[in-house]
C-alpha cells in the first residue's frame, strides 16, 4: 500500500484501542502502586542456576525439570542455544545449557543434545567459550584454573592511583568481581554429587589446551596485557599469605556491607551467584545470616509456572513503574489515581541516605537517586531516576501543590546534575567510568568492563532536566545537548546503549531536544526523522535486529515489533511530525495489532545489557510504550499543538 495513504484509526477506534490498553495495564498494577513484569534473558542465566544448585548440593529436582523444559524449548534450529530470540549460535550460552541440561539428567545421546553438541564442537569447542564461561567450568574441574585470566585477589587492595582499580570498572563489573576473585583464589570444587562431566565438548582435551588466552586483539592493549597476565601468573603463588588474607578480608566486608537483603549483593545474578558460593567456600553454614540471605536472594530471581520455570538476570520494579506510570498518565493524566499510587511508592523507593559507589567520582553529589530493583541503595543509576523524575514532576505539576513531591523531584534534579561527566553527558551508575584501556585486559573479553557516557541514557538527563525547569542555555543541558549533537550517525540515527539499538537511541534523544525547545527543524532532527521514515517497514511498523549492535543494518528487521514501533512513533511525535502519513500509518499498525484483551505479542528481544553479548526482554515493554504512543497521538490529534509537552 503507497506510503502516503493515512491509515490511522477514526477517533473511536483510537479511543477504543487507549482505553483497552490502559485497563490491560492497570490489570497489571500491584495494590500498593507498583508495577514489576518479568525480565528475561538468554540461557545463561537458568542453565548457572541449575549448576549453582549442583554446587552448593541443594538440588530441587522437581524445579530442575522445570528449567529443563524452559531450556530445551529455547534451543535454536542451529542446535545451540542464542543470546536473544531468533538469534545466531552463541558458544558460551550453548555450553552451560548444554552442561545445565546433563546436569539435570538428558541423555547426552538425546537429539536435542546431540544437535548441541555437534554445534559447539563445530565452533570450536568447549574452550574457545568466553572468560566467565571458563570459570564457571573451572569450579566444576572440568578446565584447568590457568583457563580463566589471572585475577589475583590482592588487586582489591590496589590504590586508586593504579592503572587497574575497582573503581575504574563499572558497578556491574565490581559486584560480580570482587565475590569471584576471592573463589578464584581459593579455588573451590563444586559438590557436582552425580559426577556429571562434559568433556565430549571439547575439541582438545583441556589439560593439553596451551592458549586459552588469546586473541583476537582489538589494539595494542590485548597484546600487552597477555604478557602482564603471563607475569602476574608466574609470580602470584609468591605473593604473601598475610597480604592474600588480607584482601580476602577486605573482599568479604565489601560483599557484606552491600549485601543488600533479599535483593542481593547489585541486584544482578552474577555477583549474587558468586557471593553465595564465596559464602560457602569460606565455610559458612546454609543458616549463616549472610549465606541464608545472599541465596534467598537469589531464590527471589526464579519464575516458576506449572510446566517450566527460568532464573531472571534481575528484577526491574522502579524502571517498570516508572514506564508504566508515564503510559497511564498518557493517555489519563498526571494526576490519575493509578499514577498518583506509583507515585507514593515510587517516592518511597528513593535513595536519600546512602552513599553509594557513585561517590567516589562525585564525592560532593546528594543522594537522591533510584535504583532500578526494589533495593539497591549502593547503586542507583541516572537513567532510573530521570524517569523516574520525569513522572513524579508531571504529577506535580498536574496534581498541584505538594511539598514532598517537590522536594524528592529537586534531589533528584541535584543528583543527576551532580553525576554529569566532564564529557557533557552521563553514564548509568557512575562518572567518567571512560578507562578504555581496561576493555583489552584478557578478564574482559566482552568489552562491557566500563561505564561511559551513552546517548540514550544522557537524553533522558535531558529531558528531565528540562521539563522540571532547567534552561536550554543553562551550561549542563548545553554541554549535553552539544555531546549528544557530536554523537548523532551520519544516517541521523543515535545508538542505544540500553534499549535495541539506533531506533531506541534516536527516539530519547529526539525526546531531549525537543524537551530542551529545539526547533523542529533544526538539522539535527530533519536527520533523524529522515532515518525514521526511512527504516518504516510496508506493513506499517518498525523493528531492528539485535545484530545490529554487530553488522546488521541499523533500524531495520525481518518483522515489526509493537515496542520499537512506539519508540519510532514517539520520537516522531517529539521531532512535531504528528501529521505526517509514517505516524498514521505506524499508529495504524499498533491498533491492527492489538489483541482483544488490549496487550500486544512481542517475542523479539528489544532491550541490552551489553551490546553482542547480554540481551532482554521486558515482559513489559509491549505494553507501555504501544499505549504511551496511542495516547500522546490522540492527544496531539485533539489538540491545535503539536508540540509533544513532556519530556518522555
Amino acid at each position: 500500500m503507497p506510503r502516503d495513504i493515512l491509515l490511522a484509526p477514526d477517533p473511536a477506534q483510537l479511543a477504543d484501542a487507549v482505553e483497552r490498553a490502559r485497563d490491560a495495564l492497570l490489570r497489571r498494577q500491584k495494590p500498593d502502586g507498583h508495577w514489576v513484569f518479568e525480565l528475561e534473558a538468554d540461557a545463561t542465566i537458568p542453565a548457572e542456576y541449575v549448576l549453582l544448585e549442583h554446587f552448593l548440593d541443594r538440588v530441587d529436582a522437581g524445579l530442575q525439570a522445570k528449567i529443563g523444559v524452559y531450556l530445551r524449548s529455547i534451543q535454536g534450529a542451529h542446535g545451540g542455544w542464542p543470546l536473544f530470540h531468533d538469534g545466531a549460535f552463541d558458544l558460551s550460552a550453548s555450553v552451560k545449557a548444554y552442561f545445565a541440561l546433563k546436569m539435570i539428567g538428558d541423555d547426552p545421546e538425546a537429539p536435542h543434545m546431540a544437535r548441541a553438541r555437534q554445534a559447539i564442537l563445530a565452533a570450536g569447542g568447549a574452550e574457545r567459550s568466553n572468560v566467565f564461561t571458563r570459570a564457571q567450568l573451572a569450579l566444576y574441574g572440568e578446565v584447568p584454573w590457568r583457563a580463566v585470566p589471572c585475577m589475583p585477589v590482592e588487586l582489591v587492595l590496589l590504590p586508586r592511583w593504579f592503572p587497574f582499580h575497582l573503581n575504574k570498572v563499572s558497578y556491574w563489573s565490581r559486584t560480580v568481581m570482587v565475590p569471584l576473585v576471592v573463589l578464584m583464589a581459593l579455588r573451590p570444587r563444586a559438590r557436582n554429587r552425580r559426577g556429571v562431566h562434559i568433556r565430549e565438548l571439547f575439541t582438545t582435551p583441556p589439560p593439553l589446551v596451551r592458549d586459552w588466552i588469546r586473541g583476537p586483539y582489538r589494539s595494542g592493549w590485548g597484546r600487552f596485557f597477555k604478557y602482564l597476565d603471563a607475569v602476574v601468573r608466574a609470580a602470584e603463588p609468591n605473593f604473601p599469605r598475610a597480604v592474600r588474607r588480607r584482601a580476602i578480608d577486605w573482599a568479604v566486608r565489601f560483599v557484606t556491607d552491600r549485601l543488600n537483603g533479599e535483593d542481593g549483593l547489585g541486584g544482578i545474578y552474577p555477583a549474587m551467584a558468586n557471593t553465595v558460593m564465596m559464602f560457602d567456600t569460606l565455610g559458612y553454614a546454609p543458616d549463616h545470616p549472610h549465606a541464608a540471605i545472599a541465596w534467598a536472594a537469589i531464590r527471589k530471581l526464579l519464575v516458576v509456572e506449572e510446566d517450566r520455570a527460568y532464573c531472571q538476570p534481575c528484577l526491574s520494579p522502579v524502571w517498570d513503574t516508572s514506564l508504566a506510570g508515564h503510559a497511564v498518565a498518557e493517555a489519563d493524566g498526571g494526576a490519575a489515581a493509578s499514577v498518583a499510587a506509583a507515585s507514593v511508592w515510587l517516592q518511597g523507593k528513593q535513595v536519600l541516605d546512602v552513599v553509594g559507589d557513585w561517590a567516589t567520582s562525585r564525592p560532593h553529589a546528594v543522594p537522591g537517586g533510584w535504583a532500578f530493583q526494589y533495593e539497591n541503595a549502593f547503586y542507583p543509576d541516572v537513567d532510573d531516576t530521570a524517569a523516574v523524575g520525569l513522572l513524579l514532576h508531571r504529577h506535580l505539576m498536574e496534581k498541584g501543590d505538594d511539598p514532598a513531591l517537590a522536594e524528592a523531584v529537586r534531589r533528584a534534579r541535584d543528583w543527576v546534575v551532580g553525576m554529569q561527566g566532564r564529557d557533557g553527558g552521563w553514564g548509568a551508575f557512575d562518572a567518567d567510568n571512560n578507562y578504555d584501556y581496561l576493555n583489552h585486559i584478557p578478564f574482559a573479553d566482552h568489552g562491557a568492563l566500563l561505564d561511559p557516557s551513552t546517548a540514550d541514557v544522557t537524553a533522558r538527563c535531558v529531558s528531565f532536566l528540562a521539563q522540571a525547569g532547567m534552561a536550554a542555555e543553562d551550561p549542563v543541558i548545553a554541554r549535553a545537548v552539544g555531546w549528544l549533537r557530536s554523537e548523532q550517525m551520519a544516517d541521523g540515527s543515535w545508538f542505544g546503549r540500553w534499549g535495541t539499538n539506533y531506533i531506541y537511541g534516536t527516539w530519547s534523544v529526539l525526546c531531549a531536544l525537543n524537551a530542551a525547545g529545539l526547533a523542529h527543524d533544526d538539522p539535527a532532527m530533519r536527520r533523524a526523522v529522515g532515518f525514521l521514515v526511512d527504516t518504516q517497514r510496508e506493513d506499517g511498523g518498525w523493528g531492528e535486529d539485535n545484530e545490529s549492535y554487530a553488522h546488521a543494518p541499523p533500524g531495520r528487521y525481518h518483522r515489526s515489533n509493537p515496542s520499537q514501533t512506539a519508540w519510532a512513533l514517539l520520537a516522531l511525535m517529539a521531532a512535531g511530525e504528528a501529521d505526517h502519513p509514517a505516524v498514521g500509518r505506524g499508529i495504524a499498525w499498533l491498533a491492527a495489532q492489538q489483541k482483544a484483551d488490549g496487550e500486544w505479542d512481542e517475542a523479539p528481544y528489544t532491550a541490552v545489557g551489553f551490546p553482542r553479548v547480554f540481551y532482554l526482554r521486558y515482559h513489559g515493554y509491549k505494553l507501555f510504550f504501544p499505549l504511551m504512543a496511542l495516547a500522546r497521538y490522540r492527544t496531539l490529534r485533539n489538540s491545535n499543538e503539536r508540540r509533544v509537552a513532556w519530556g518522555f
